[in-house]
């Protein structure tokens, strides 16, 4: 009858130890990647840059 009584008084402690808090739970924002522009724009303005600089050198 002892061990019935320590059992459930070290289930209650143990379940009233593990009970959350009543504040609202944090939640972060989802993160949003954006795309990649594509490698051919990249490249185009070096491309003219240099080609107008060629052109003023000469």
């Amino acid at each position: 009858m002892k061990k019935l009584v320590l059992a459930a008084a070290l289930t209650a402690a143990a379940s009233t130890a593990s009970a959350g808090s009543m504040a609202d739970a944090v939640v972060e924002p989802p993160v949003v990647e954006e795309e990649a522009s594509s490698s051919s724009a990249a490249i185009l303005v070096p491309l003219l840059l240099i080609a107008i600089v060629a052109a003023a050198a000469s």
